[in-house]
């Protein structure tokens, strides 16, 4: 599997890549393949079937939402957050979709968008159903589509393509495990950084690498920025108070840090939460790897440009390549998706990815950066997906505080050793793999387990 940092990291909107993102480019993929085929002004009604997790949650993961802005032609990267509720309300007003904004059809939410909850797809518990008939009720086309997880989909028939290694044979350091990437390094004296822009470099050009990265930089830093002046309450009926606006006033007016130099665990939670929060509102964000975790490499880099002693553009460079890396090693031999992994897929490889960052950043050896990658997983394990209502609320947007946290803690301790430890990278992974296979469906993302069973609420608000 071939996977860029341009696809790891991609820019799209709240409040999941899988449930939202994902399906958003499932639609679109759906409705350009009829008009490439020459069917999309043929169709006169379109379903939509959504099995496992999609089913479960996908209503408090706006999931509906992003599937109509996909098949009207919308792409994550390129929608302004401020006009998707305009677009909603003029499909549920006036019963009329336009496929890719030029085949006007008739489209009922209760009637073709179905969410067929206790029913799942054998590859993956992400899964949906499109499809198209002709105004005759004649079938044009019918595709399944499987959103694995980072905003990443994978049609049924290239289920087996994806996992095909002549696929890599391009690249000129192919990798799926840290074993492969570090003998690369030792081979070539080169580092992760400089073996992950070596594969970048069949895509882009040096140059366009870097300002792409940098954008990416820039769209955490506004993200983040947004996060710290909005006030009010989350939407989805939990009534949960967004918190960010008010630590970032408290800790600008204590000021100096000699006083309490724990204050810096404050500013991370900070900035960690100013992310989830604006995600958790349809905001604009960066997968990283996933929506439900991306606040977790943000603080991080935050936390690197506040708090460090020499932060500089190379070392966020290298931090996202080297993140990059990590993150190709758990879709490799895991997942990223929570309904495959529980929270250990997101959080957890989110805290891996930015201690493993981190330590780029600050002048790590090769094997310092392995162990903090390491370190952060191996402190998630069995973390399970639960959450409140269905919506990426409770746990989740304390939960990146915390995975920011531990990236941290788990970079400082892997640079006061010499990166000799017991447990591999890899074997980490593989047990992270095996928990998540045996972990229980119900702390998958389905809100059917954990605290999403066990915590009180009373929604008020569709």
């Amino acid at each position: 599997m071939v996977v860029s940092v341009f696809e790891l990291f991609s820019i799209g909107i709240g409040p999941s890549s899988s449930h939202t993102v994902g399906p958003m480019r499932a639609a679109r993929r759906f409705v350009e393949q009829l008009q490439e085929e020459g069917k999309l002004d043929l169709v006169g009604s379109l379903t939509i079937e959504l099995f496992g997790s999609l089913a479960m949650t996908g209503h408090g993961h706006a999931t509906d939402i992003a599937l109509l802005l996909g098949l009207e032609g919308s792409a994550p990267e390129e929608i302004d957050p401020e006009n998707v509720e305009s677009c909603i309300a003029n499909i549920t007003e006036t019963g009329f979709i336009k496929l890719l904004s030029r085949k006007q059809i008739p489209f009922s939410k209760e009637k073709d968008l179905l969410f067929l909850k206790g029913k799942r797809l054998a590859f993956h518990s992400n899964a949906m159903r499109f499809k198209a008939l002709d105004v005759r009720k004649r079938e044009l086309m019918t595709e399944v589509f499987y959103s694995v997880g980072g905003g990443f989909i994978v049609r049924h028939d290239e289920i087996y393509q994806s996992a095909n290694p002549s696929t890599d044979h391009h690249l000129p350091y192919p990798f799926k495990t840290a074993k492969e990437l570090l003998a690369h390094c030792i081979r070539e004296d080169k580092s992760i950084w400089d073996i992950v822009m070596a594969n970048e470099l069949i895509w882009r050009q040096e140059d366009e690498i870097r300002r792409g990265i940098l954008r990416i930089w820039n769209v955490m830093q506004a993200c983040v920025t947004r996060g710290c002046l909005q006030e009010g309450i989350l939407p989805g009926g939990l009534n949960v108070k967004r918190r960010a606006a008010g630590l970032y006033r408290s800790l600008t007016l204590q000021g100096d840090l000699h006083n309490d130099p724990s204050q810096i665990l404050d500013w991370i939670s900070l900035f960690a939460l100013a992310v989830n929060e604006e995600n958790a509102v349809g905001g604009r964000v960066v997968t990283a790897p996933t929506n439900g975790a991306s606040g977790v490499i943000p603080a991080v880099l935050h936390y690197y440009m506040k708090f460090t002693s020499k932060p500089s553009e190379e070392g966020i460079i290298r931090f996202f390549l080297t993140a990059t890396a990590i993150g190709i090693l758990y879709k490799e031999g895991a997942s990223l998706s929570a309904a495959e992994m529980g929270c250990q897929g997101e959080v957890g490889v989110a805290c891996s990815m930015a201690a493993a960052g981190l330590a780029a950043a600050l002048g790590a050896t090769t094997l310092q950066i392995e162990n903090a990658a390491e370190i952060g997983m191996e402190h998630n394990l069995g973390l399970t997906c639960d959450p409140v209502g269905g919506l990426v609320q409770i746990p989740c947007i304390e939960r990146n505080t915390m995975g920011a946290i531990k990236a941290v803690n788990a970079c400082r301790l892997a640079m006061h050793g010499d990166g000799d430890h017991r447990v591999s990278l890899d074997e980490v992974i593989i047990a992270m793999r095996h928990t998540g296979e045996d972990m229980k469906s119900l702390y998958k993302e389905t809100s059917s387990g954990g605290l999403a069973a066990h915590v009180s609420v009373a929604i008020t608000e569709c």
